[in-house]
């Protein structure tokens, strides 16, 4: 191989690779091949020009003048204005060769750094009406993505009106299309008869550069800033089955428990949005917490949407859950006592001293929760971590052990009865244990989260008991009924909330395998109601969902996520910080 040195040019390597394919017998076609591409004078040539070009960069060039071309149009016109040698000649046919005059223009952009587009210039036809107005030319690229602008028709003028600009859309950041601006016409054709929903599909199937003829609006100054407000959507929305819409193609769709940016709140009615985390820089339309809430109370008028009341989920006894809970983890009796935990809870629905329902009269909407990042600091009370769990999921048995492994982290809320101490139980370990007149004494003062009765006796728990743990600096966890959350989820707890669920998948009901666990195909049916029902009716106040398989894995899973809680920053609610 030839010896190459960092002064060597790329043209004279070439030269040297070429001298040195010597074609043989194992790979004559292939050597030929390159022999005749490096051999070609094109690519020769380029190489030059290269070399040339890099020398004249290390010269840190400058113009020598900043009008190249009307130099070049002068000196034509004084050798054409006398009798023209050979030299001459041909001077003034490469000073009027195309590509000659483009490369004088290109110098003459560069050299007076002139980068601003030039409007092409207005038609002569141009109506008698947009003389007297100030008319603007503007032309955009968009590619596949909208063009992030939605149109209304003025209805006192006809006008077709920009009635928002999009954040982060192709219009905004051309930063040409105002709200106000009156559009005449799309890529030279007048749309003033046409409807608005027509336009919008024009410019959404319109790819490529689009030239838009604009009536400019009378802006003072535009001193819109972007928003920095974060919410939680707590219900779905669908742009596409949205009629109220300005234009379903710029809204933003959302699942329930999806973190919005709001970065624009100007309409009232429609505000811009995105997804956090989502890597699309376009804002889209979602509707305000004020328009969501008018409509869904026209609806609950209506009688098209049920009050929210109407969708409250089943109680059921805490106590009752509670010791068949403890009991199933101490004796292992899972599936005889999860059987016996159905039928008791059926017959016990509604029973005297279940925790009660929301208020029939409650009529606050799920829309949105504002939102912001926290993180405990350092000699702040951990967050307290509240497990609520459907049917069969055994939540009791699942924060026992985590207790269990780490009781030195992670603390019990030990709750109050009123029944008889058990021999092999201690005072303030296994429960409280006091007499039935304090316990209704502490229900009057409002000290319990919840508390229910089982076979005569009271159970409950208290927030003292919570307060206790969270005073020693130890992660609390606490297994309540859903409806203890409107108790718990204060600034005071900051409680996270992890819903566990069993997992249970369609092809476990009506086969066979549900009948070798020794669960019926109803009990089945019954434990996936009862998830869906409280999802459907306390899902907005979960902040994670364990689908619990089996307990090894459930176990790991909490695990993991408690020291994340504790470690990394969480989504709250905004008014837990402000309070």
């Amino acid at each position: 191989m030839p010896i190459v040195s960092a002064n060597t040019g790329l043209h004279e390597t070439l030269a040297l690779l070429t001298s040195q394919l010597h074609p043989d017998a194992n790979h004559k076609e292939d050597l030929v091949f390159l022999k005749d591409v490096f051999s070609e004078k094109s690519l020769g040539y380029l190489m030059k020009i290269h070399e040339k070009l890099k020398q004249y960069e290390q010269q840190s060039p400058t113009p020598v003048l900043h009008s190249a071309t009307c130099l070049a149009e002068d000196l034509a016109e004084e050798l054409q204005n006398g009798p023209l040698e050979e030299d001459e000649r041909e001077l003034l046919f490469l000073l009027s060769t195309p590509h000659f005059k483009a490369v004088l223009s290109a110098h003459d952009t560069v050299a007076q750094k002139n980068f601003d587009p030039v409007l092409p210039p207005l038609p002569d036809d141009l109506d008698d009406d947009l003389e007297e107005e100030s008319v603007k030319i503007v032309r955009l690229v968009k590619n596949k993505e909208p063009l992030g602008a939605t149109i209304r028709r003025d209805e006192a003028t006809g006008a077709v009106i920009v009635a928002r600009i999009m954040r982060g859309g192709a219009a905004d950041r051309s930063g040409l299309v105002h709200v106000g601006d009156e559009l005449r016409e799309v890529n030279g054709n007048l749309i003033s008869h046409k409807r608005p929903d027509e336009i919008s599909q024009i410019l959404s199937q319109s790819q490529g550069s689009i030239t838009l003829k604009i009536i400019p609006a009378v802006v003072e100054e535009d001193k819109v800033k972007e928003s920095r407000v974060y919410l939680r959507a707590l219900f779905d929305y669908t742009p596409f089955e949205d009629k109220a819409t300005p234009c379903q193609e710029a809204g933003l769709p959302f699942k329930r428990g999806d973190l919005l940016q709001v970065v624009s709140q100007e309409d009232a009615t429609w505000w811009q949005a995105k997804r956090v985390g989502d890597s699309n820089l376009r804002a889209g339309l979602i509707p305000s917490t004020q328009f969501q809430e008018r409509r869904l109370r026209y609806r609950m008028k209506m009688g098209s949407l049920p009050t929210p009341a109407s969708l409250r989920a089943p109680t059921y006894d805490f106590a009752e859950r509670e010791d068949y809970d403890r009991e199933a983890g101490l004796n292992g009796k899972d599936i005889a006592s999860l059987r016996r935990s159905f039928r008791l809870r059926r017959d016990r629905q509604g029973s005297p001293g279940e925790p009660q329902t929301p208020d029939a009269n409650h009529t606050d909407f799920l829309i949105y929760e504002e939102v912001t990042h926290y993180l405990p600091r350092p000699g702040e009370r951990p967050r307290l971590i509240v497990l609520i769990g459907s049917l069969g999921a055994r939540v009791t048995e699942l924060k026992q052990k985590v207790i269990t492994e780490n009781p030195r982290r992670y603390g019990l809320a030990v709750p109050h009865t009123t029944r008889a101490r058990k021999g092999h139980e201690r005072e303030g370990v296994e429960y409280h244990f006091i007499t039935k007149a304090a316990f209704e004494s502490d229900i009057q003062n409002g000290k319990f989260i919840e508390y229910g009765e089982y076979k005569d006796n009271l159970y409950g728990t208290s927030l003292e008991s919570i307060h206790r743990v969270l005073d020693q600096n130890k992660v609390c966890l606490v297994d309540v009924q859903p409806e203890a959350l409107k108790t718990l989820r204060t600034s005071e707890f900051k409680p996270y909330v992890i819903f566990v669920r069993p997992h249970i998948c369609d092809e476990q009901l009506g086969s066979s395998s549900s009948l070798n666990l020794g669960i019926s195909e109803e009990d089945l049916h019954e434990l996936k109601q009862s998830a869906e029902r409280m999802d459907k009716s306390y899902g907005h106040w979960v902040d994670y969902v364990l689908v619990k398989e089996d307990p090894v894995s459930a176990l790991a899973e909490l695990q993991v996520l408690l020291d994340r809680v504790q470690m990394e920053p969480q989504w709250v609610p905004g008014s837990w910080l402000r309070s």
